[in-house]
């Protein structure tokens, strides 16, 4: 392994720590409504944070956009919209089975798809390659690693009744909420890998070849604010909880909880994004199995840290073990056959 490609695994799996992390705080703002806490972190990781970024690391960001074809911008737009809906569905995925079941299960389908579609459109010369197939055999293992988890996360919701405060809302509408975050949420990986075209153009232009991903995350996440800002405010509304803003009991330490979420989802993208470059061509592709496989083993260690599977059988918990490992291994297989 040369010292490029070490880089990159770091970065990586730097970024699936981020990514891990970053719903841990919603779990101490118990005062606030979903849809307060997800607005804050919406604006400042999806809009300020990523903005910011872009104009400082990215030379003459606007003439990129220009130079680009309306084709590539279009595709970029489109999948990352189709990730905000996924992380919207993420987030009250997570709200109702816990950060433990809640990341396997979104996480690996995430995985599978996230790998599998890029190379089937791309590099469709590879459809029968060992990577190829690794990739279809790392599926199926994630459909099973799904079917324990749920398995898992159905028991564990029967024998804990003090998870209410933690988890909210049944398990059969979180289930089927998760599985549709892990169809959706691969498209942010779309907008990296067939946005390629912004990237190559930043570094024509100047922009160092680590951060010049940031022109393709500044604009994808913009696209995917739109779903959650929308369905935050169609919220706030139904729910009237606008208040919770500013009511004079609300912590301060609530705003910067939503603040430090932000940074830490657009963190891990750009931890990400760097570690994929350095993994060169199929860096998208490789990349983001192990990223997860990251974010999967951190919102575990939390997960069990802030007691989610306190008071839960040995039997449903070795259930849950068996789901992560079945995951973790389609994960690794999905690794080693495209090394």
């Amino acid at each position: 392994m040369n010292e490029g490609t070490g880089w990159g695994f770091a970065g990586v799996l730097l970024g699936g720590f981020l990514n891990g992390t970053f719903v841990l705080p919603m779990k101490r703002m118990p005062e606030w409504k979903w849809e307060n806490t997800w607005l804050v972190y919406s604006v400042v990781g999806l809009i300020v944070v990523p903005w910011a970024m872009a104009i400082a690391v990215v030379p003459q960001l606007g003439h990129i956009f220009h130079q680009t074809s309306w084709s590539t911008l279009t595709k970029v737009l489109i999948f990352g919209f189709g990730w905000g809906v996924g992380s919207v569905l993420f987030g009250l995925g997570v709200n109702r089975l816990g950060l433990a079941v809640g990341y396997g299960i979104i996480l690996g389908l995430n995985s599978a798809i996230g790998a599998l579609l890029p190379l089937l459109v791309l590099h469709p010369e590879r459809l029968w390659t060992r990577q190829a197939k690794a990739l279809f055999a790392a599926t199926l293992l994630v459909i099973v690693g799904i079917v324990f988890c749920a398995v898992a996360g159905r028991r564990r919701d029967k024998e804990v009744k003090e998870l209410a405060p933690m988890v909210q809302g049944g398990f059969l509408v979180g289930l089927v909420i998760c599985i549709l975050a892990g169809i959706l949420s691969p498209m942010l990986n779309f907008a990296f890998v067939f946005g390629e075209t912004l990237q190559r153009q930043a570094i024509s232009l100047g922009s160092r070849t680590n951060m010049a991903s940031n022109a393709i995350w500044s604009l994808a996440v913009t696209a995917g604010f739109v779903a959650n800002f929308g369905y935050c405010v169609r919220l706030l509304q139904k729910n009237r909880s606008w208040g919770y803003f500013s009511a004079a009991a609300t912590p301060a330490r609530y705003w910067l909880g939503g603040s430090l979420m932000g940074m830490l989802c657009f963190g891990s993208f750009i931890a990400y994004g760097m570690g994929a470059t350095a993994l060169g061509p199929l860096g998208g592709i490789l990349g983001w199995p192990l990223f997860l496989s990251m974010s999967i083993v951190t919102s575990n260690l939390w997960g069990a840290l802030t007691g989610e599977w306190r008071g839960a059988s040995h039997r449903s918990y070795a259930y849950f073990l068996a789901g992560i490992g079945f995951l973790l291994v389609a994960i690794t297989v999905i690794a080693r056959g495209g090394s």
